[in-house]
């Protein structure tokens, strides 16, 4: 049975219109294996990458001998189709489509660097991965350091989310807990023979109105945490009252927390509203902003502009669980991301392009003039 070939994927003229094809093929997360096909078939035609694959995601490395190596990093995958395909170019020279900003800008400007810079001052690891948008466990950055953690060593590593342009120092943690709420069933018609599981959800909806999160400055950036109900289940049928509840609760926490910190935390907020279990259903650590290593110094002077913190969850926390700083430095809009007029500006692809290769080939302090 004949295989057929990858869609071919010029890596040319420049990113913004690299960043259409890649829009252009659909990878909404668990179905990201025909732009997988097509990245790692452009990037075997370079003959100073190395390329090697788990899945869909894909590694390219060079071995020059450099002193330091810097890991760039993007994923794959995108959130469902919204009616936003295939892409579209307006005459303000801004690009609509799914991906455009989350993160198909930035992988373009990946593979841009990886075609355009066959000897840069560092040596460079090219990383894409599948099923960012999804549950922690099916995150391919993770099934990669687990697997192959050599693949992704390095000395600092870039993340190329959206952040419009701008460095954004470490990332929140997101932790997502059920509170199962205890009642006992009955018919309607006699209610007071049953203990409504949902009525028991009010301390716990009050608490949530009440709480009043966080702003704690670490390493000079302000983080913002949220603690809110995302989603409440309960009920049986229109005449029965409901003997269990669950409302679910996201916390979002500043790098100053741990994990188990963090679940302590979610256990003392609710401790007296009744809650019969907490459940812990995913959860993805802070990381630290780490601004103060050389290689980010050196980084943040090159790019401009002042560090900001990131509020939401990114994968630098997995490069900082690996002792890789990160930061994270893309083009695009965040808040953009996942919306149905999702978009990005040409001009903030094409200087984030521009100010990657200038960094990754100017020649070392001590040899310039």
């Amino acid at each position: 049975m004949e295989t057929s070939a990858p869609p071919a994927l010029r890596l040319g003229p420049d990113a913004a219109a690299l960043t259409a094809r890649l829009v252009d093929i659909p990878s909404v997360s668990g179905a990201e294996g025909p732009l997988a096909d097509a990245v790692e078939a452009a990037l075997r035609e370079l003959p100073w990458l190395r390329v090697d694959r788990l899945g869909n995601n894909v590694v390219a490395r060079t071995f020059l001998g450099r002193p330091e190596r810097v890991v760039l990093a993007g994923h794959l995958d995108t959130v469902p189709v919204a009616e936003n395909l295939p892409s579209r170019l307006d005459a303000d020279g801004v690009l609509w489509g799914c991906g455009t900003c989350d993160m198909k800008s930035g992988v373009a400007v990946q593979l841009r660097v990886a075609a355009t810079v066959p000897e840069p001052n560092r040596d460079l690891t090219f990383v894409f991965y599948d099923n960012e948008e999804v549950a922690a466990h099916l995150n391919g950055l993770g099934r990669l350091a687990a697997r192959h953690p050599d693949w992704l060593a390095g000395d600092f590593a870039v993340l190329l989310e959206p952040s419009g342009g701008e460095v954004e120092g470490g990332c929140q943690g997101t932790l997502r807990m059920l509170l199962r709420l205890p009642g006992r069933r009955a018919h309607s018609a006699r209610s007071w023979t049953g203990e409504n599981a949902i009525h028991a959800a009010a301390p716990v909806l009050a608490r949530l109105a009440a709480y009043r999160p966080r702003r704690p400055v670490v390493d000079g950036l302000e983080y913002r945490e949220g603690l809110n109900a995302v989603r409440i289940e309960g009920g049986v049928a229109g005449n029965v009252i409901p003997d269990a509840c669950a409302v679910t609760v996201n916390y979002r926490y500043a790098p100053d927390r741990d994990e188990a910190a963090a679940v302590a935390h979610v256990r003392e907020v609710f401790a007296d509203c009744g809650v019969a279990e907490f459940v812990v259903d995913d959860h993805s650590p802070a990381a630290l902003p780490g601004l103060s290593h050389p290689a980010a110094r050196a980084f943040i002077a090159a790019v401009g502009g002042e560090p900001r913190a990131k509020y939401g969850w990114t994968d630098v926390a997995r490069f900082s669980a690996l002792g890789v700083p990160a930061v994270n430095y893309g083009p695009g809009d965040p808040n953009l991301a996942h919306k149905a007029d999702e978009r990005v500006s040409v001009a903030d692809v094409l200087r984030c392009e521009e100010r990657l290769r200038a960094w990754l080939t100017a020649p070392p302090a001590a040899a310039r003039p």
